[in-house]
């Protein structure tokens, strides 16, 4: 099984001067640390205008300063917001190219669409139409990666004309593809379009097992047809952590920051009002608590009742993981960065979990992963077969483009020689 490190940047009010800057700061020194310890994948969100919850507008940027300070860890959008009115689906393809270049090809493409009114309208992006947006975009950013030239498109929410959209990516036919899932249906979904499934839901392992086996039965079937040019069957669950061989010190550390990244996703997506620069997270967070631990007092060692999640010691969390890996999760992702979890507690962490936790799940990885390979091997090799690809244009059928002067030039010449009369 391999692990993975996401980022929000978590940025709970009062913002004091130079907090901004500090946050992004830690968090590369983090993905560095992630990085030299052996941590396989560092994931970046892109959200906008959820502040407090989530700081990471242009996820491109961090990882592109990430990937000059790393070598071997896998970058990670998870994800980009695909949908035309977020980025256009050319400058997509030239942001997860060039990421992909600078990296040495250690991109994951994450796609997404969001949920969250503030996102969606701040972008004048119609509920009712942002999946079938998503998935017309998905498609075609797949093509433009792929394809010279890429042929153009005439579709229902963006067109393009025929374009060689560059630079291509070290990864052909492109990096591998994943989609944001936080339910059963969505995690159904990415397997009908053969790619990764990122679950940004909490479900225990129990839960996690009919997630796997939904998403491999149709991976399996021939309900699988990729969206893209390559299929990328991969599962990846997110659990909390923070991690001291003193589980109470773990709980005090590391509980309230994952308690208020629950309480900010849960007033943000379903039931909260915002007020934009007035409301204030943090305080609404810090007043439920309370008033919630005043009518309930809990013992640090009983929080969380008997499934803790990734906070803990390190066999509390060796045996949380060995659940999720008996079941068939390819990744657990650490939500290490939340609330106002400290930056030297949080490297304190992935040093821990990668001396006492990481090797057993290490060992086992190659040969688990090669066994999965040799098993999917041709049913992945039956759904490229199911998809209908783009025909690469012929050379007669590639169009010319006149460059602007040359227009202008041209039309002044007619008007010249008494054409334009």
């Amino acid at each position: 099984m391999k692990f993975g490190i996401f980022y929000e940047h978590q940025l709970p009010k009062p913002w004091d001067e130079g907090l901004e800057l500090q946050l992004f700061q830690d968090a590369l020194e983090q993905v560095e640390l992630a990085d030299r310890i052996g941590i396989d994948y560092a994931w970046e969100v892109e959200h906008h205008f959820l502040e407090e919850y989530s700081h990471s507008s242009a996820p491109e940027i961090f990882l592109a300063a990430a990937s000059q300070r790393t070598k071997n860890i896998r970058l990670g959008h998870g994800i980009r917001q695909v949908i035309t009115n977020y980025n256009h689906p050319a400058r997509t393809a030239e942001c997860i190219a060039t990421l992909d270049l600078v990296s040495g090809g250690r991109v994951e493409f994450g796609t997404g669409e969001s949920s969250a009114i503030l996102e969606l309208g701040g972008f004048d992006i119609p509920v009712e139409s942002k999946r079938e947006q998503y998935l017309e975009a998905t498609e075609e950013i797949a093509n433009m990666l792929a394809m010279d030239p890429y042929p153009g498109y005439d579709g229902k929410y963006f067109s393009m004309p025929c374009r060689n959209v560059v630079p291509k990516p070290v990864q052909r036919p492109h990096p591998p593809l994943w989609v944001a899932c936080s339910n059963r249906e969505t995690i159904k979904m990415a397997a009908r379009l053969g790619i990764g499934a990122l679950t940004f839901a909490f479900v225990d392992p129990a839960d996690a097992k009919h997630w796997v086996d939904e998403y491999y039965s149709i991976i399996k079937s021939d309900e699988c047809v990729p969206i893209g040019h390559a299929v990328n069957a991969n599962i990846c669950m997110v659990t909390s952590f923070s991690l001291h061989q003193d589980r109470a010190v773990a709980i005090e550390r590391g509980l309230e920051g994952f308690e208020f990244f629950g309480f900010a996703l849960g007033q943000l997506y379903a039931t909260g009002i915002h007020k934009p620069g007035r409301t204030n997270l943090f305080e609404q967070f810090q007043t439920a608590r309370q008033k919630r631990l005043a009518e309930n007092p809990l013992d640090a060692n009983q929080a969380l009742g008997a499934e803790r999640g990734g906070i803990g010691t390190p066999d509390d969390m060796r045996v949380h993981l060995r659940k999720f890996e008996d079941v068939g999760v390819d990744q657990v992702t650490f939500i290490q960065q939340a609330g106002m979890n400290k930056h030297e507690h949080i490297c304190e962490s992935l040093e821990l979990f990668a001396a006492e936790v990481m090797p057993e799940f290490k060992e086992r990885e190659a040969e688990r992963e090669a066994k999965k390979q040799e098993e999917l091997a041709p049913y992945i090799e039956a759904a490229l077969a199911r998809k209908q690809t783009r025909p690469q244009l012929s050379d007669d059928e590639i169009p010319s483009f006149v460059s602007l002067g040359r227009q202008v030039a041209e039309a002044q010449e007619k008007i010249a020689g008494g054409g334009g009369s």
